[in-house]
């Protein structure tokens, strides 16, 4: 098969290569997936930027895509070879990410794609809309909440947007640019502000004068202070991104409030938090709620230029097309 692979961590343009490899066999419990598109995120880059030593084999990149399951490990039902679906964290303590020709994965991490929902629409899914969901409804229901959203454009946020309108919420997104503040809008935010704006505290304030109830941020460090100031008494923030520095917590602040600070990390929701994300997402999903970003395909040759699209936050979702 063609795979991109990377034996050494460092710039895309460096380490990234095409090669042949072997079609790989899945194991007891797993599935293989002939990939179709691969999704590229922030983490992917990330991830072959800095870290440990690699093994000998190397990484292929990439957490997300979507293809068709064209073979089944011992243990799986046979009747999933020939199904439609979309794959999450692919490269996740494994070798074959998906940007390659298959993947093997263990089989829930292939997940029915519904009928009208392509494979672009797929390969963007995992990683924004898992972490957007859990972010969103790990306690809880939404109906009838004030909820903040900061990067209404990004992936994540504009997942989040999507997911809260979906879960009745009234939603408040933060963008930095008309178009962002375009993107935000259609996906169902109610109210946008312009985070540059020096008074854009005043806004939301004027917006949801008793506070917000729950704050999805992708800046905690930057956000904090003007998070607390937004917030509802008995209230949440929580990050799912690392900005630098660390933020200093304001403890006194957020203990006065009853206030609640969470962290989400995507890679390490309990297993049943991960069913019940992906869960949310596919019903989502199948009820034609939501709608991608804008798309910017590259070619598997292009691979590098994929990453470095990602890590010069290109407006939209970065996809990957497999041959």
């Amino acid at each position: 098969m063609k795979a991109a692979v990377y034996h050494r961590r460092g710039p895309a343009r460096e380490v990234l290569e095409i090669v042949d490899l072997l079609d790989p066999t899945p194991g007891p419990g797993e599935v293989r997936v002939r990939v179709r598109v691969s999704g590229v995120n922030p983490t992917d880059w990330k991830t072959r930027s800095a870290g440990p030593d690699l093994p000998p084999e190397g990484q292929i990149p990439d957490q997300d895509g979507a293809g068709v399951i064209d073979a089944v490990g011992p243990g799986v039902d046979p009747g999933r070879v020939g199904q439609r679906v979309w794959v999450y964290n692919a490269a996740h303590g494994r070798f074959n990410g998906t940007a390659a020709e298959y993947t093997c994965i263990p089989s829930d991490q292939a997940v029915p794609l519904p009928d009208g929902v392509g494979f672009d629409q797929g390969a963007g899914l995992a990683i924004p809309f898992i972490t957007a969901q859990h972010c969103l409804f790990a306690d809880g229901p939404l109906d009838g909440r004030t909820v903040l959203i900061t990067g209404g454009a990004g992936a994540v946020g504009n997942a989040a947007i999507q997911l809260a309108k979906r879960g009745g919420a009234r939603v408040i997104a933060t963008a930095s640019s008309p178009e962002k503040e375009r993107l935000a809008s259609e996906a169902g935010a109610d109210h946008v502000v312009d985070y540059r704006d020096p008074a854009h505290v005043d806004q939301v304030r004027r917006i949801a004068p008793d506070g917000v109830d729950r704050i999805v941020d992708v800046a905690i460090a930057a956000n904090l202070p003007t998070d607390i100031d937004v917030l509802i008494g008995h209230g949440t923030i929580v990050s799912y991104a690392i900005d630098a520095p660390d933020p200093t917590i304001p403890v006194r602040r957020l203990m006065t409030a009853n206030a609640r600070l969470e962290f989400v990390l995507v890679y390490n929701l309990t297993p049943q938090q991960m069913r019940d994300a992906v869960a949310g997402v596919g019903e989502a999903l199948a009820a034609g709620a939501l709608r991608p970003l804008p798309e910017h395909h590259f070619p598997l040759e292009r691979i590098a230029d994929a990453h470095e699209a990602v890590e010069r936050h290109v407006l939209g979702k970065v996809l990957v097309d497999i041959p």
